[in-house]
């Protein structure tokens, strides 16, 4: 991979249900389009030699079957909530090649992690196939992954904190509601944001589709692109046709380079 080239592989663009629902007969659901079909948000960057994942929801085994995923070098962690940290036993197969694998979150979301997999965190009579992480507590500081900068992004849910993360030119916001104005001046200057839409329609916890539309107006990137997309969205191809130029409702395994 060319030097400073950041690989973006949309591991998961659904919402926290996935993309068809069980049981749904709704039209989406039913559709045979693939870009219809959306499992659990998660992203995959790579660059030089470094790889890391975005949340491990409970696709993440999927996805890393689906992309061919030899390793990654570790977790970062947008909060705290079950689409986007119950895949964590899956990193098994990394740790057992590998060693511990490093994970970055808030000190609340590392806290929900050691209650809902406390076996991972044992340090007596641990079972010898759970996996062991080095943990790493991140808060507004930048900090290094690799030789790239990642800036943290508070964005909220409506009221939960939830961290976005960017990396250079590349900005990654996922179940914001809320972004303040003192973060949005974090992303000013981004050349490619991927930004959370959960429909057309208001909704108490996501952004909609109009509402994310907006936050790309006031940022003003070369190309955004939608993720966390319900099936109320409508249908890819009919949804994409109907956006301002430079703006895209991202994919599973969509792949970009920034």
């Amino acid at each position: 991979m060319k030097n400073n080239v950041l690989k973006v592989t949309f591991l998961g663009t659904g919402t926290s249900q996935g993309v068809p629902i069980i049981g749904s007969e709704h039209p989406v659901c039913l559709s045979k389009d693939p870009k219809d079909k959306r499992l659990r948000v998660s992203v995959l960057l790579e660059w030089e030699d470094y790889a890391y994942v975005i949340d491990c929801g409970p696709d993440f085994r999927q996805q890393m079957l689906a992309n061919n995923v030899k390793k990654i070098d570790g977790i970062l962690y947008t909060h705290e909530h079950n689409d986007h940290v119950v895949g964590l036993d899956d990193v098994r197969p990394f740790y057992f090649r590998q060693g511990n694998i490093s994970t970055y979150s808030h000190k609340r979301v590392l806290e929900s992690l050691k209650h809902r997999f406390e076996y991972v965190f044992e340090t007596e009579n641990k079972y010898p196939g759970a996996p062991t992480l080095d943990t790493n507590i991140i808060d507004d500081s930048p900090f290094m992954l690799g030789n790239k900068e990642v800036v943290p992004v508070n964005v909220y849910h409506p009221e939960l904190q939830v961290y976005g993360f960017r990396f250079g030119d590349f900005a990654y916001i996922t179940d914001a509601k809320v972004i303040p104005d003192q973060e949005l001046d974090k992303l000013k200057g981004v050349k490619t944001l991927v930004l959370n839409a959960l429909r057309k329609e208001e909704h108490r916890s996501h952004f909609s589709l109009e509402q994310a539309i907006d936050v790309v107006d006031i940022l003003k990137p070369e190309q955004a692109y939608f993720t966390h997309i319900s099936h109320h969205m409508g249908f890819h191809e009919e949804v994409q046709k109907e956006l301002p130029e430079g703006i895209y409702l991202a994919y599973d395994n969509l792949q970009i380079e920034v």
